[in-house]
């Protein structure tokens, strides 16, 4: 029998999500440094995608990040509007802005609010008052190979790819000395 792992899932139903955005404020608050100390949508790992005319609200949660934009632009119809592919995508690329530290551009991944201690469920789930956010752990068999990538090392790819290693390695030993 191989390994398993523990899976957390957030599910949307987008038919419960009233646009209340409750989930943006609470992401963002915990992910400020320090914790709870404001509120900036744009740190969120979650958004909102809003067409309040046709009464449309999608929650969406930040995903890996993506060096190149998608070859393929789909259109969906919802209720009779249009809407890019690139609406509906949890990746953090270079054609928007969506899930990208304000600050530094670097990408924005969901952590499912993992802290110490730990939460019983991500804050944007509890905060759902509509209940349109339901989270939900499984046990999942992985092979012995695979390996994903961490918060840390996506961010210093991410720097690398930007500024180049030699830069970085500069940097870091420069702030080395100054500790």
């Amino acid at each position: 029998m191989g390994k398993t792992k523990t899976v957390k899932e957030i599910k949307v139903d987008v038919d419960k999500c009233n646009g209340c955005r409750a989930c943006e404020m609470a992401c963002s608050a915990f992910h400020t440094v320090p914790k709870y100390s404001g509120i900036n949508p744009a740190r969120a790992r979650v958004h909102v995608v809003v067409d309040e005319l046709k009464d449309v609200y999608v929650p969406i949660r930040a995903g890996d990040y993506t060096q190149s934009e998608c070859a393929g632009r789909d259109v969906y119809t919802i209720n009779g509007k249009e809407y890019e592919e690139c609406v509906f995508c949890r990746a953090s690329c270079p054609s928007r802005e969506y899930f990208k530290e304000p600050d530094s551009g670097l990408p924005l991944i969901c952590d499912m609010c993992e802290s110490d201690p730990p939460l019983s469920e991500p804050l944007c789930v509890k905060v759902c008052g509509p209940d349109a956010l339901t989270y939900q752990e499984r046990e999942e068999e992985v092979s012995e190979e695979e390996v994903k990538q961490g918060e840390l090392e996506i961010g210093l790819k991410s720097l690398a790819d930007k500024y180049g290693s030699q830069r970085i390695m500069d940097t870091v030993a420069r702030m080395s000395k100054k500790a």
